[in-house]
């Protein structure tokens, strides 16, 4: 018997898509995916169509969420400059507003709610604009300073809202995400995949376009969907926030070389490039790569959203020196309980070749 009924808000996002996934394979749980486009791939759940910015959306969508049990909550507004939008007034709002809308329709509908599942990133210890402190600690490193839909928008809105209910919340702050959806604003695979496709259609090796090395951490999104359901169900997950890495770490420079592997590339130089201000040169060479290996995926805006823009950033395209490291703590949920780790070399190849047998890439 099904005992769960688990909402997943932004499922058409890279953790949204983890999500579905993960609990449509676990058997125990009823699945609702909310978002304002269908997913690829609903994985068993059900979809529930809404803009969460459109309060009168979530309120026609709240008879779908009768008993639910367990939100997570991956939804999020970007704006088109990515990077910049990190402090952008607009884009806190509006974040602001879409759990707001929610919750304000869900409580009501869901008196057996447990648990929300919220999720942040490094962007909570001001990685955006300095070097973080290394490690960054839950409780001890927050820039709480720099203006962020985290604090008052999201998690401090979160805290008053649960007092003295029965529901408890935790928030997962993972670093860089691996893992694949379309159109994203966040998603390594699809430009870096595009990228080495225009490369090896060339005849060339996978030259490096980012720039100057930093030591960081990734975390796989399915590793990350496993820490969101560990922590809906664990007592020392009830009301706290937890870093959430691969438990390794990793300078773009090392992993190159297994990225072009899965790719059935030989590494090559360091050749800086943007692939922000580059892909549009690419969109026609992408059509006809479509053609030629019967790709499913879509035209590349549609493909690959703001994600060379992200990819310029994670790699540090036109940074000449060393970068201070990127480094969080992951002891607090390890002693939690949770304890799952995963090479990070590993799960480079573990997306580029999953994009290729689906025929995302060629």
């Amino acid at each position: 018997m099904k005992n769960k009924k688990v909402v997943v808000a932004g499922a058409t996002g890279l953790v949204g898509s983890a999500a579905l996934r993960h609990f449509g394979a676990s058997g125990d749980c009823e699945v609702v995916a909310l978002s304002r486009r269908k997913p690829r791939d609903l994985h068993g759940a059900s979809h529930v169509q809404a803009d969460l910015t459109d309060a009168a959306q979530c309120a026609r969508a709240a008879p779908q969420l009768l008993g639910a049990t367990h939100l997570v909550y991956a939804a999020l507004y970007e704006v088109p400059n990515l990077v910049d939008g990190w402090r952008d007034e607009s884009q806190i709002r509006i974040n602001d507003r879409m759990l707001r809308n929610l919750m304000a329709v869900l409580e009501p509908a869901a008196p057996a709610l447990a648990h929300v599942a919220l999720l942040q990133g490094t962007k909570a210890y001001g990685v955006q604009v300095r070097p973080l402190k290394v490690p960054a600690r839950e409780g001890r490193s927050e820039m709480y300073e720099q203006p962020n839909f985290y604090w008052a928008a999201q998690e401090n809105f979160l805290r008053e809202l649960q007092h003295g209910k029965a529901w408890h919340w935790s928030i997962l702050r993972p670093v860089l995400i691996v893992g694949l959806a379309m159109g994203g604003a966040m998603d390594l695979i699809p430009p870096l995949g595009v990228y080495a496709a225009m490369l090896r259609e060339q005849g060339r090796p996978l030259d490096y376009p980012g720039g100057a090395a930093r030591v960081s951490q990734a975390v796989d999104v399915d590793l990350l969907a496993r820490a969101i359901a560990w922590a809906g169900e664990a007592d020392a997950a009830r009301n706290e926030a937890f870093n959430v890495t691969n438990g390794d770490v990793f300078t773009w420079e090392n992993v190159w070389p297994a990225i072009a592997d899965a790719l059935d590339m030989k590494p090559g130089e360091a050749v800086p490039l943007s692939l922000a201000q580059s892909w549009p040169q690419w969109i026609a060479p992408w059509e006809a790569l479509r053609r030629k290996h019967g790709l499913i995926s879509p035209g590349l805006e549609a493909f690959v959203g703001l994600s060379f823009q992200y990819a310029d950033y994670s790699m540090r395209h036109g940074q000449a020196t060393q970068g201070p490291p990127s480094i969080v703590s992951t002891v607090k949920i390890n002693q939690a309980g949770f304890t799952e780790m995963m090479d990070t070399e590993d799960m480079f190849r573990k997306w580029f070749r999953s994009a290729r047998a689906s025929r995302l890439l060629p």
